[in-house]
């Protein structure tokens, strides 16, 4: 990074990487999805872009650093007039690729868990969304039910992608190192088309109960439904939040919903 005289921002959260082939192994996650156009986050130097435009990706990238941006435009002329220094999470969709297409980034370690909230807005559009991440982080939105990461997000991402936990990558290969280790993922949309219960409502079913997941469901949605719910004595609020699966908050949501 030092020969591009660009340095990697901490404001930012920015975390360069410079070994080669994990670049090249995150490129090829969306090897599934060759026909549709991509959306890289963050490009930062361009480790994963060049691995892109090699596999003949329809390539666009969204960068905020101004410096990264000015970068990548001398490093990648070509692409020049589809690298947009802007913020990804004030983004309008009509600002992105259009159609169905698919999103790819060394994400930086600061917005990451924000990525994945506007993912799933995007769900309609977005097919595949693949990349590195802070290990921590990762492990949350891939983990089933009855694991200590399973939380809100998982739940809430889950319902719309199959989430896979691809590999771990250590601290080394980035430019500085981080103190945690990364990971990448990458999450598929699934067949669903909707969920059946009020989204709104089942968001705030998720939330409150993992706002206390040591408590069982009935404890921890007290605050939601109050002391009177006529359904506690139903075996699913025995569980705790993270033994429910997006099946099992959909159907509490309906419950929920019919009593009203």
């Amino acid at each position: 990074m030092p020969r591009y005289n660009i340095m990697p921002k901490k404001s930012m959260g920015q975390h360069f990487l410079k070994d080669l082939d994990i670049a090249n192994r995150i490129a090829a996650t969306l090897a599934d999805f060759d026909k549709l156009p991509v959306l890289e986050v963050g490009a930062g130097t361009g480790a994963l872009t060049r691995f892109l435009i090699d596999k003949g990706y329809d390539l666009s990238i969204v960068e905020l650093d101004r410096e990264a941006v000015a970068l990548l435009r001398r490093l990648f002329p070509d692409l020049a007039e589809r690298i947009t220094e802007a913020d990804f999470l004030r983004m309008q969709p009509q600002e992105m690729p259009q159609g169905q297409f698919c999103i790819i980034g060394n994400y930086p370690y600061n917005i990451s868990t924000q990525i994945f909230f506007k993912l799933i807005e995007l769900r309609d559009r977005v097919a595949c969304c693949s990349g590195m991440l802070q290990k921590e982080v990762a492990e949350r939105l891939a983990s089933p039910p009855g694991r200590k990461a399973y939380g809100i997000l998982s739940v809430l991402l889950q319902a719309w992608y199959d989430v896979e936990y691809l590999f771990t990558v250590d601290e080394t290969v980035f430019d500085p190192p981080p103190k945690v280790k990364s990971a990448v993922i990458r999450a598929t949309r699934n067949a669903r088309t909707e969920l059946g219960c009020d989204e709104a409502q089942m968001k705030r079913v998720v939330k409150t109960a993992f706002n206390q997941r040591r408590k069982t469901m009935r404890n921890s949605l007290k605050p939601l439904l109050g002391n009177d719910f006529p359904h506690y004595a139903d075996p699913i609020f025995n569980l705790r939040p993270e033994q429910l699966s997006v099946e099992q908050f959909v159907d509490l949501t309906k419950m929920i919903e019919n009593c009203r």
